[in-house]
Formats: C-alpha cells, structure tokens, sequence
C-alpha cells in the first residue's frame, strides 16, 4: 500500500495472481464481482481467501458447481447487502456438505473441517448483490474433485 513498514500487509486492490485470473474469471464474471484476493503471491506468509459480490446466478456450471476437498480447513462466508437487516441474505443458496442438502437463506458462516466433502454451491435466487467470501487456512486455494 505504501512504503512504511507495515503497509506491505494491507490491500485495497484486487490483486489476484494470473492463476485465478484467467479462463474461469472471465466466466465468473458473467455473476460475480471478485473484489479482494489474498494469498502468498500478493503478501509474503499470507493465507488465501477470495471476496466477492454475487449479483445474480449464474446460467452455467461454475467451479462451485463440483464436489470437492481441501487438504486445509476453510470458512465460507455469505451477507446481505442491508446492515439494518444484518441476518437477511436477501438470496437463496443451495449448499452441500457430503450428502447433506443445506438452503441458505440467512447470512451464514459455514466452516468446512478438511478433507470433508462440499459443494455445489448453487444460486438460486438473489435479490440484490450479496457479499460472499472463502477462505483457506492455507498459502493458495487448492482442491481436489471428489
């Protein structure tokens, strides 16, 4: 951010690297606006996480849209836009941990032990942008399709 010591540590632009910009970006921008990206290529020892603005669902499959796992722990994030209706998602996600079906239609946190299956994620309904974040106790996203 700027040049005194601590600065480094701070980030106010996307910043994602060429890995996470690519193809897939393109596409999930038809959807969502990706606003921060955090991981070790844009701060030195930092661990990952992806901020968004989901602004309507999306018309094809999605990276979401397949099971997988991660070799780390992660928390998945959604929020409505009204902090006066702070717990209101004004939206409707279908999410999967391993068999189970779960309907979001609150704000939530949603914390995924590693290894456990997930996904699809899948958007139903949005009545105005929500705010979605992921993140990974890890220096980079990855995961493997179960």
């Amino acid at each position: 951010m700027d040049n005194t010591k601590y600065g480094k540590y701070i980030v106010t632009q996307l910043k994602a690297p060429a890995r996470v910009m690519g193809d897939y970006d393109k596409l999930y921008s038809t959807w969502a606006k990706r606003t921060l990206w955090l991981d070790k290529d844009v701060v030195p020892g930092a661990f990952q996480i992806n901020c968004s603005w989901y602004c309507k669902p999306p018309q094809v499959k999605t990276g979401e849209s397949f099971a997988h796992v991660h070799d780390c722990d992660e928390i998945i994030g959604f929020f409505g836009p009204h902090h006066e209706k702070r717990y209101s998602l004004g939206a409707e996600i279908e999410f999967w941990i391993e068999d189970e079906q779960h309907i979001i239609t609150s704000s939530a946190l949603i914390f995924i032990p590693r290894g456990v299956k997930h996904c699809p994620l899948i958007v139903k309904r949005i009545d105005e942008p929500i705010f979605h974040f992921s993140t990974l106790n890890a220096s980079e996203y990855t995961s493997t399709r179960a």
